[in-house]
């Protein structure tokens, strides 16, 4: 992985970590604000190379309805609370991670068989989309309007050769990184490796300096 990587990870098994190898990593919080979570690994936060990142693992929430659905929902307000936060400080900020939330019918093969799941609830999707219009950017849908892209497929009944997938894996941008997107892809042709993950890899690319800022530039 390189000598300079740095790791900050949390010690549970199911647990979210941030890694760089370009910058030193200025880890600023661990776990949301609010209720404390003794047994969760679920939320980390650090500045690298000028952008603050939170690493997030939201709520599965199954079976729904029930204690472990109520149990997302509250994390997603706390999500939300924090986010909002975050927005107004005006900083560069990117919220990345497994969301465990499809957003809309073109985020899931065949939505009509979701219709009880918890990650395609209303009430879910609702805390998804109120989270955007705080000024978030959703990078894969700002690059992709209207395609049928996936980060997730089960590896029950031959999902990833059908392209029965999911998209719950997100990168959002606050208006300060959004301005500096310059692309944001899912390596896809990854799911279909020996013993990979159930999730493919989700990057986004940033140019140096806000591409409108560059544009005044070039027509001075």
């Amino acid at each position: 992985m390189g000598r300079h990587l740095q790791e900050l990870a949390l010690p549970v098994w199911n647990g979210v970590a941030l890694l760089s190898r370009v910058g030193e990593i200025h880890e600023t919080r661990r776990g949301l604000p609010g209720a404390p979570d003794p047994n969760q690994s679920r939320y980390i936060e650090a500045a690298v190379n000028g952008i603050l990142i939170g690493g997030l693992y939201l709520p599965n929430g199954n079976p729904r309805p029930g204690p472990k659905f109520e149990y997302k929902l509250a994390w997603f307000e706390r999500l939300i609370d924090h986010a909002a936060g975050l927005i107004e400080t005006g900083l560069p900020v990117m919220l990345a991670g497994d969301f465990n939330v499809m957003p809309t019918d073109l985020d899931v093969y065949r939505p009509e068989r979701w219709i009880d799941d918890a990650l395609f609830a209303p009430e879910v999707r609702d805390a998804y989309f109120r989270l955007l219009r705080q000024g978030w950017a959703d990078a894969l849908r700002r690059r992709h309007p209207g395609e049928v892209i996936y980060t997730f497929w089960d590896y029950f009944r031959n999902a990833y050769a059908r392209n029965a997938g999911l998209r719950i894996d997100h990168l959002l941008l606050s208006p300060a990184l959004a301005d500096r997107l310059s692309d944001a892809q899912v390596d896809t042709h990854v799911r279909g490796w020996e013993k990979t993950s159930d999730h493919a890899p989700v990057w986004i690319e940033l140019a140096g300096k806000p591409r409108s800022r560059r544009r005044k530039k070039e027509s001075a």
